[in-house]
């Protein structure tokens, strides 16, 4: 009898991705997420896959599921740490992968992993460089279209529901809606919040390198 070759199972392994970096109004959110070995066909059945392909309600939902079953970080960058951290850093890349080594630290303290795989979005060495010394035992990989690896997919999940709840609590602490993306309908928004709350505010509210701010004080 001839043995079959065997296919070997995925490993166990931390994915991680943001939500936010593209939209004025709110955070920045970066997520990790720890997915187990021989898991990524029941995430699958979960309708984990990229964030982007899913309603807003159906990422929520699917979130709940994640975080009730999965060992995950999110680490949310409001609006005004959001500025100080971006003129610190001068560069959106390093300020990501600040974030990004922060989840897969946070994760490595619950316990043991070997492999990280994030979605590619600048030099790789940003995030090498941000790990800490657990975190520099690990093997990283960027890979472009992370969002095919399941791990990185429900991190983007993840990510994308915690976006939308703390833009959805920014827009009631402020009593404004305030539009996803960048637009002429955020355009719109930031000059309408400096009508009512003063150009001072809006490093509360909205990452003020983007050039809607330029159009907001500029109105």
């Amino acid at each position: 009898m001839q043995q079959q070759d065997l296919i070997p199972a995925e490993p166990g392994r931390i994915g991680t991705d943001e939500s936010g970096k593209g939209d004025y109004f709110g955070p920045l959110v970066i997520a990790g997420f720890y997915c187990p070995p021989d898991q990524e066909g029941v995430l699958r059945e979960l309708g984990v896959r990229d964030s982007k392909l899913i309603s807003d309600n159906r990422c929520r939902d699917i979130a709940e599921t994640l975080m009730q079953g999965y060992p995950h970080s999110i680490v949310a960058i409001g609006p005004e740490r959001y500025n100080e951290l971006y003129e610190k850093f001068r560069n959106l890349n390093k300020l990501l992968a600040w974030g990004h080594a922060r989840v897969i630290e946070n994760i490595l303290e619950k316990m043991d992993c070997r492999l990280a795989v994030t979605d590619q979005f600048g030099d790789e060495r940003f995030v090498k460089n941000a790990l800490l010394a657990r975190g520099k035992t690990i093997t990283l990989i960027q890979k472009v279209r992370g969002e095919s690896d399941p791990a990185v997919a429900a991190a983007s999940i993840l990510a994308r529901a915690e976006f939308l709840k703390k833009l959805h609590f920014l827009g009631k602490d402020w009593q404004m809606e305030f539009p996803k993306g960048a637009s002429a309908a955020v355009d719109a928004a930031a000059v309408e919040f400096v009508r009512r709350h003063g150009r001072e505010n809006l490093p509360k509210v909205a990452k003020v390198h983007f050039k809607t701010t330029v159009k907001a004080l500029g109105s």
